[in-house]
């Protein structure tokens, strides 16, 4: 069932996609095989992530194995600004360019840190009709239910889906 907007009388055209890194050629395919028999619009928001839990980043570089990324998060590696938005750009001009291979059009934005205010005022804008949060696994996060997609589920009035990135595993 499909809600409308009262006022237009017509269905949100929107998926507001959240991702933490790059979307994959896999993610898009994903993200478009569930409304395959809709022409939809796509917007992509990537934080600039530049302040990391550093217990919280120790914890999920061990649980994936990843013992370098473990040791950078416990010496402070953190990137800054101008390379957290460096890279954050990059990842959304990746990400909008998997949708175009796919023959999708996106928009999308890098946004601060904390994602969450700038969904919301994506929400508020009107048209969004879900949100799909696209990050790796985190231990710490995931399990504690502070996650992004946790933290949007409980903050919008709009469905939430939370993948992980490159597989089709539901957060």
């Amino acid at each position: 069932m499909t809600v409308t907007d009262p006022v237009t009388d017509q269905a949100p055209t929107t998926v507001l996609v959240l991702a933490e890194d790059a979307l994959s050629r896999t993610d898009v395919e994903h993200l478009v095989g569930l409304h395959a028999d809709e022409t939809l619009d796509y917007r992509v928001l990537v934080p600039a992530d530049t302040e990391r839990n550093v217990l919280v980043s120790i914890v999920d570089a061990l649980g994936l194995g990843e013992l370098r990324k473990a040791l950078d998060a416990a010496r402070g590696k953190e990137p800054s600004r101008a390379q957290a938005e460096r890279s954050a750009q990059e990842d959304l001009d990746a990400s909008l360019a998997a949708f175009a291979a796919a023959g999708r059009s996106a928009t999308g934005a890098v946004v601060e840190d904390d994602p969450l205010p700038a969904l919301r005022a994506a929400v508020a804008a009107g048209d969004v009709r879900e949100v799909a949060v696209v990050t790796y696994p985190h231990a710490v996060e995931d399990t504690f239910h502070r996650d992004w997609a946790s933290r949007a589920r409980d903050a919008l009035q709009v469905p939430v889906l939370h993948l992980y990135a490159g597989t089709s595993e539901l957060g």
